[in-house]
């Protein structure tokens, strides 16, 4: 044991509020290719400002939430920014999330291989059942035909 462990440290301490959690899981998904293109951003902030969870936000906070998370997946990765997601997301607003990532997403028209990975993980680590999963996917292409 070292001289410190005994401390922790602010790292292990790290938090998110649901709204974060919520956010996290779908920045992480749209940030999955590397890239947040402009419909993806757009559709983030239209799917968060049409929710109640964030009806108190304005602007700053909300920006200053989502830089949270972006400092997180760029210290940690996205796998520890999900871990952090799933510790604080309620479960009844999970399904939602993976809805919402999914159809952010396919926002840009196309679907990367790499969002299609994280999205994998996220229905695994959220616990949502596949047949759930596959039904969300369904609608969320048919909504993004056009």
């Amino acid at each position: 044991m070292g001289l410190f462990d005994k401390f922790g440290s602010k790292e292990e301490k790290e938090k998110l509020s649901k709204e974060e959690a919520f956010a996290a899981v779908t920045l992480a998904t749209i940030a999955a290719d590397g890239t947040i293109t402009e419909e993806e951003a757009q559709g983030l902030f239209v799917h968060m400002n049409r929710m109640r969870m964030y009806s108190g936000f304005n602007d700053k906070q909300m920006s200053s939430m989502l830089n949270k998370l972006i400092n997180i997946i760029k210290r940690k990765g996205v796998d520890e920014l999900l871990a952090l997601a799933k510790g604080s997301l309620p479960e009844d607003m999970r399904a939602t999330a993976f809805a919402v990532a999914t159809d952010l997403a396919l926002a840009d028209g196309d679907i990367a291989e790499e969002e299609k990975k994280l999205l994998t993980k996220v229905q695994q680590s959220l616990g949502i059942p596949e047949d759930e999963g596959v039904k969300i996917i369904e609608v969320m292409m048919i909504k993004n035909r056009g």
